[in-house]
């Protein structure tokens, strides 16, 4: 009797069987929690905002778009109405805007009431929107620092609390912050930055992708990043000093270069 044949073979097509109809379970679990879910989008007229729209609308999710620029807003939403979704039993749905400054704390309670009143409830909250700024701890106003964290982060915080409730109410929501990875490592003349730039080596689009997939899937947590990137987070958590030597280095070839 050859072993291989009659165990091993089946075994393997049994194990692929499996992993495929595992996948085909969970695909189509994601995209029944896609469709029709009312999603907000901040920062939604460029970068990365924009492909999560895009993204999204195409999966047949309810949109609500947010940002500073109104002109801009509704191009988007017109783009997007007249876009024609090639997927099967996918029904897609016109965007609304609403128009609102993160570093306003009162519009943003204005427009969180604003979407509850327009569509009830919101299923899933994506943070995106953001300001950046390069330069040294030194060189940088305090003022600035402030409309950094006003924008990056009080901004969103305010925003996830006026929705929130509506969430804890329904008794689901999901919440997702988009963030650099510096947000886990830190960087050179970046002291005040929260970047929202897209992952070294990849487009917008395919990062929107991914998320697109991290929620669908109801991940915790996604590091989208190249390999340098991937490597330092990893260095910082093994080994903590000898990440922090290569970064003083790197500073100090900075500085002289800015100052040559």
């Amino acid at each position: 009797m050859d072993f291989t044949s009659t165990v091993i073979i089946p075994l393997l097509f049994g194990s692929l069987g499996i992993f495929g109809l595992f996948r085909l379970l969970q695909w189509m679990r994601m995209r029944a929690y896609l469709q029709e879910a009312v999603v907000v989008i901040t920062g939604a007229t460029s970068g990365l905002g924009k492909e999560c729209a895009k993204a999204f609308h195409a999966a047949g999710s309810k949109l609500v778009l947010c940002g500073r620029d109104s002109e801009k807003l509704k191009d988007l939403a017109q783009q997007l109405s007249t876009v024609t979704n090639h997927r099967k039993n996918v029904s897609t749905h016109k965007p609304h805007t609403v128009v609102f400054d993160l570093s306003d704390t009162k519009a943003v309670v204005n427009a969180a009431e604003e979407i509850l009143k327009y569509l009830g409830h919101v299923d899933i909250l994506i943070n995106n929107a953001g300001i950046s700024f390069r330069g040294t701890i030194v060189d940088t106003r305090l003022d600035v620092d402030k409309k950094v964290m006003e924008t990056n982060y009080f901004g969103p915080i305010a925003l996830t609390k006026a929705l929130l409730p509506s969430m804890i109410k329904r008794r689901q929501g999901h919440i997702v912050a988009i963030s650099s990875v510096q947000g886990k490592i830190s960087i050179p003349f970046r002291s005040a930055f929260m970047d929202k730039n897209t992952a070294e080596g990849q487009t917008a689009a395919e990062v929107a992708q991914v998320v697109l997939n991290a929620v669908g899937q109801k991940k915790k947590e996604v590091l989208v990043a190249g390999l340098t990137p991937s490597l330092a987070v990893y260095l910082r958590n093994i080994f903590p000093r000898l990440f922090f030597t290569l970064m003083a280095t790197r500073a100090k070839k900075e500085r002289k270069t800015k100052d040559s």
